[in-house]
């Protein structure tokens, strides 16, 4: 994929950081902490509270990586609006399913409701935002997880179908949430906003180019760099309501089952994960920092979720919330 910040950093002639290493050893920072230059307050990590009462809609929680940040959340006390296309155990094509996600909260003793929804499908967009409400009566967080690529089909290939269907479940999807939910927010004047971003969105270096980028991840990246500019103009209109909007990226290869479906593994060469691939631990934990910050200290950035937790000096717990991950 594209370059990721570790990369950068040891080009610039920083040392070689290992993921693992650096998730296990942060040191903890219990209040206030520094975030590229800014002052960032946000819930300790493991306190067990931090989502008390609040409602929180991850979109793509059926697996991977939204599945990750709903059951964190569940574990923080949050009410959790799982939303995906795939609601029921072996519908979808990839494993997962909504009602499992569920399942495994209710289990550990969280509380939440499914809601299905084709984010490709405005008015499948529109009668979820009516039945969320309706049901939850308010969101106090969303988090725009659900996206795809076309890796393995060139732009000339592209139909009118998947240029537009992308398009629509990578950014007019999220944007059409962020306004459906927004409003309420302001309201109250409290809310989180998270988009799930790539390091996709960077402008690739070359030539010579990395074969991803040759093979279809042109249309992917730039509904994520589109994904970042929203972030950033909605976080600044929002400024002064209370309301945080903010992106973030993993910094390594997260291995889900839309990771391997989506045939970057195959194109990158790899045949299963190793220990320089990104836990989905680290991003629900990213992702929970994110959603207690201080919306007039910290919006409309779109930060690398590793780099961020190690200048939090943050410590990565487990998805429940109970131990800390490798510790």
């Amino acid at each position: 994929m594209s370059k990721d910040i570790f990369q950068i950093l040891e080009d610039a002639g920083s040392p070689s950081i290992d993921r693992r290493t650096l998730l296990q050893t942060a040191g903890k920072i219990a209040g206030a902490t520094i975030v590229g230059g800014a002052t960032v307050s946000c819930a300790a990590s493991g306190s067990r509270n931090a989502l008390n009462g609040k409602v929180a809609l991850v979109t793509g929680a059926s697996r991977g990586i939204g599945k990750g940040i709903a059951k964190r959340f569940a574990a923080e006390g949050a009410t959790i609006v799982g939303l995906a296309r795939t609601l029921r155990p072996g519908t979808g094509v990839d494993p997962g399913s909504l009602e499992e996600t569920l399942s495994e909260i209710e289990a550990d003793g969280g509380k939440g409701f499914a809601v299905q929804c084709d984010i490709t499908d405005r008015d499948s967009r529109l009668a979820a935002v009516s039945e969320v409400l309706d049901r939850a009566g308010q969101v106090d967080i969303l988090v725009n997880n659900a996206a795809a690529g076309t890796i393995g089909t060139h732009f000339e290939d592209l139909s009118p179908d998947q240029y537009y269907g992308l398009i629509e479940l990578n950014l007019n999807g999220p944007f059409h949430f962020m306004q459906a939910f927004s409003a309420g927010m302001k309201e109250r004047g409290q809310g989180w906003i998270l988009n799930i971003s790539s390091s996709a969105a960077n402008i690739p270096g070359g030539p010579p180019f990395n074969p991803l980028e040759q093979n279809g991840l042109m249309l992917y990246g730039t509904t994520k760099a589109a994904l970042n500019r929203l972030t950033a103009g909605i976080g600044a209109e929002l400024y002064g309501t209370g309301v945080a909007v903010n992106g973030l990226a993993p910094t390594g290869a997260v291995w889900t089952p839309g990771f391997v479906s989506s045939g970057v593994a195959e194109l990158s060469g790899r045949k299963g994960p190793s220990e320089d691939d990104e836990p989905v631990e680290s991003m629900a934990e990213a992702a929970l920092a994110l959603c207690t910050v201080d919306a007039a200290q910290f919006t409309a950035q779109t930060v690398y979720s590793v780099p961020f937790l190690k200048e939090q000096g943050r410590e990565v717990m487990t998805l429940d919330g109970r131990e800390l991950l490798n510790g």
